[in-house]
């Protein structure tokens, strides 16, 4: 049986969750800003815009128990 002293202590798991953001701006042609938006995401679920590591803007790190 392991019995733990009084100054140590017990080793948990945690969930550490990683976000890096990319970021890129593109222009877009169109007749108001929702317009715009709705292009912009059609663009980027297309793959017609493509964000790169050179895109890199920040990283956060999260965590859970």
């Amino acid at each position: 049986m392991n019995i733990i002293e009084k100054n140590e202590k017990a080793a948990q798991t945690f969930q550490v969750e990683i976000v890096e953001t990319l970021s890129t701006i593109v222009d877009v042609v169109a007749e108001d800003k929702q317009s715009a938006l709705l292009k912009a995401q059609k663009m980027y679920r297309n793959e017609q815009v493509v964000l790169y590591p050179d895109d890199f803007i920040d990283t956060k790190f999260n965590i859970f128990q």
